[in-house]
């Protein structure tokens, strides 16, 4: 599973959020848990802490009932307007290549400040 030598494929929408240097850090802890057989199932989801340094910020790798989340550090110096969305990305572990792409639960909305703004409207069907 999630072997070494399979293609690594980013998916466009990934790839226009997270900054290369993430993305790499991301198949870096990827290669490590899969060389140490840690990686007991296939899709997992990482999700992002909205908690980070100047250098660094946090995400949690998620193997569904298989085991126990295991949260890691990715260091980043740059800016990070990717955190705060509550991003899930899924790894899948498929025949020839392994993909990195959203989850379906990022496409239920990513732009928080207008979703407020729309519940904070008055209703139109009030008039």
């Amino acid at each position: 599973m999630y072997e070494l030598t399979k293609k690594r494929r980013v998916s466009d929408a990934v790839a226009n959020v997270f900054p290369e240097a993430v993305l790499k850090n991301i198949w870096d802890i990827i290669t490590l848990m899969s060389k140490n057989k840690a990686l007991v199932s296939s899709p997992v989801a990482v999700v992002f802490a909205d908690d980070f340094t100047d250098d660094e910020f946090y995400a949690m790798l998620l193997q569904g009932d298989a085991a126990a989340g295991q949260e890691f550090p990715i260091a980043f110096t740059g800016e990070k307007p990717f955190l705060g969305h509550g991003y899930i990305l899924i790894i899948k572990d498929r025949p020839k290549t392994v993909t990195m792409e959203f989850s379906a639960v990022n496409e239920m909305g990513d732009e928080p400040e207008t979703e407020e703004a729309e519940a904070q409207a008055p209703d139109q069907d009030d008039k």
